[in-house]
């Protein structure tokens, strides 16, 4: 049985996740263009070796990161989002704010 560490609920079996897709950082919502903030949606590298990917643990519909070797497939760790998003983003906010 392959187990996966969530952050909040500790080692689970595999099958309580969900892959949510590379981590990419979020680009300035605010100069971004159309073009770019698509390519940051729905593209992906798909690169072998190391990368951060998105979790949930879907019981308990916990998002998190892992580091995890995809030639080997072994998580290096996982870890909260919190330790790359230090404040939320408001994009309201921002629609606001360029509509005047």
């Amino acid at each position: 049985m392959k187990l996966l560490t969530c952050p909040l609920n500790g080692s689970r079996n595999i099958a309580e996740f969900t892959y949510g897709g590379e981590y990419h950082a979020t680009p300035d919502h605010i100069s971004t263009s159309a073009r770019d903030w698509a390519e940051h949606v729905f593209f992906h590298d798909n690169a072998a070796g190391m990368v951060t990917e998105w979790w949930c643990h879907t019981a308990s519909s916990f998002w998190f990161l892992a580091e995890r070797n995809t030639i080997t497939d072994e998580v290096i760790r996982t870890f909260k989002a919190d330790e790359i998003y230090t404040e939320r983003i408001d994009f309201s906010a921002a629609k606001t704010e360029s509509r005047s």
